[in-house]
């Protein structure tokens, strides 16, 4: 084998050589952290959310309900891919995004000013997604048609949430105003929770209200929604970091707290504690904390949750003989978001523990921003909805029949079960 003279090697490592581009890597450990979390965050869209709004509707619907949120999943998916992602997140105006991602093009190596790839931050904003509109069939449990809820949640993508996205995480007006909503109290809950109330009052109330059939149920899906809520907070942070660990944790303290807050009221109100009033309290201290999960400490985590719980249960105290929400998404994801994206600009101030402002930033600026981001979103979300919900009834009555509401959407009029588990022969 012929060997190069040791003054060859020498001059070799001596001699500059030509210098080459660096090609942008990911971080292995903070893509598998990202994948991590969205695997959480769909562990909560998927069975925490069938099992929780199954739990709370009609037994005779329990089955159907739980079949909507599954064809709402995975309409939402394939959407998202088709242009949802692109209307979110590629560059355009400040309203809406452009092409460039429709059917996932041109995706990058990686995200601009993040450690992960491209394709890992799309499949985390899906699942938050399918998150979002898997919350609006709870809303309007054993009401309406399977098919109506599929095309629905689909021009809501479309024209409500991706928009709203955009303003918010895609560089739009709302960002450019200065509104803050760390991990989706504003974007995700104020907007599901909003559209949900204006889609339970274009339904209509149940004409035979009932409580839920299985709390046991209820209770299983508001744990997986806790689960997988820890990947919404960690994912938020793009990377195994102390911000990440910091937001998990403050997210748990939340609902530790947003669970007592609800005892309180409902002890106060009622005389009594319910099953599915702990799960209901947890959950708004989750969504209140959503909005700034690292930028407080323990103790304004802590705070945020009790009082965004209690803001929800007197709200649901006062409203909930008006609006026939079977599982709560307006009191609990709307209100509860309201109340995290308010309750922020006090408890990030250094002296109730937070972070602080960046530079520049003022409370009183602050606070005009977030209000703004609030009206904007609510009404958009209402209007959105209501819109939507009536020309598409148009088309497609929404609604069942009194006779189909009273037998249950898991029977037929034929009286054979619509949705069988049985495995085929």
């Amino acid at each position: 084998m012929h060997r190069l003279p040791a003054i060859t090697l020498f001059l070799i490592m001596v001699t500059p050589q030509p210098a080459f581009a660096q090609v942008a890597v990911a971080d292995s450990g903070d893509t598998a952290w990202m994948m991590l979390c969205a695997l959480l965050v769909l562990l909560a869209a998927l069975p925490g959310l069938a099992l929780r709004h199954a739990g709370l509707a009609p037994m005779r619907s329990a089955l159907t309900t739980g079949v909507q949120g599954l064809v709402v999943a995975a309409s939402v998916s394939l959407l998202w891919a088709l242009v949802g992602y692109s209307l979110a997140y590629a560059p355009g105006s400040g309203w809406l995004g452009g092409r460039a991602h429709l059917l996932l093009a041109n995706l990058g190596a990686l995200r601009d000013g993040l450690t992960v790839p491209e394709s890992t931050f799309v499949l985390f904003q899906m699942a938050l997604a399918m998150l979002a509109a898997g919350l609006l069939p709870g809303a309007v449990a054993g009401r309406v048609r399977l098919g109506w809820m599929a095309m629905f949640t689909l021009l809501w993508l479309l024209l409500v949430y991706a928009p709203v996205v955009h303003w918010v995480w895609g560089g739009g007006w709302l960002a450019n105003l200065g509104v803050m909503d760390f991990a989706g109290a504003l974007v995700v809950h104020l907007t599901a929770g909003f559209s949900a109330l204006a889609l339970a009052l274009v339904v209509g109330k149940r004409r035979a209200p009932s409580s839920g059939h299985a709390p046991v149920l209820g209770i299983s899906g508001g744990l997986l929604l806790w689960i997988g809520w820890a990947g919404i907070l960690g994912g938020w942070s793009f990377g195994a970091t102390d911000n990440a660990a910091t937001a998990v944790l403050n997210g748990h303290f939340a609902a530790c707290a947003g669970l007592f807050g609800w005892m309180l009221v409902e002890r106060i109100d009622k005389g009594r504690v319910t099953a599915n009033g702990l799960v209901s309290g947890l959950l708004a201290g989750l969504v209140a904390i959503s909005a700034c999960a690292p930028l407080v400490g323990p103790g304004g985590a802590m705070a945020i949750g009790m009082i965004a719980a209690i803001i929800c249960r007197l709200a649901k105290a006062l409203l909930g003989r008006h609006i026939d929400d079977a599982a709560d998404i307006f009191v609990i994801h709307g209100l509860g978001g309201l109340t995290g994206v308010l309750l922020l600009l006090f408890f990030v101030l250094p002296a109730l523990g937070g972070v602080g402002f960046a530079t520049g930033i003022s409370l009183g600026g602050a606070f005009v921003a977030q209000s703004i981001g609030i009206l904007a979103v609510a009404l958009w979300a209402m209007a959105g909805t209501a819109i939507i919900a009536l020309m598409l009834s148009v088309v497609s009555p929404a609604r069942i029949s009194a006779r189909e509401e009273a037998e249950g959407l898991d029977v037929t009029r034929h009286g054979q079960p619509s949705w069988d588990f049985r495995q085929e022969s």
